[in-house]
């Protein structure tokens, strides 16, 4: 075998491979964070979310119930029902 001839063909592509995967998986926590960022600054944006994707609102509700933090959905809902009326 020559010195030139590589051992792995593959190898240029897997580590190409492996960098999309961790780029993706970042812009994924990047991404999450943000929408989590929003959702916790903005009830307004918390009602836009609970019109279009319901269970990721529960899904921000449950995180910051099992962190300790209570009382945003409740404050939701009044404001909510209060702007109906």
């Amino acid at each position: 075998m020559s010195p030139q001839m590589s051992a792995n063909p593959l190898g240029p592509l897997a580590r190409k491979l492996m960098k999309g995967v961790i780029v993706v998986e970042l812009l994924g926590v990047f991404g999450a964070y943000a929408l989590f960022h929003k959702m916790n600054n903005s009830q307004e944006f918390r009602n836009t979310m609970n019109n279009k994707f319901p269970s990721v609102l529960e899904v921000y509700y449950q995180s910051n119930e099992w962190a300790g933090v209570y009382g945003i959905r409740e404050q939701d809902h009044e404001a909510w029902s209060a702007k109906q009326d």
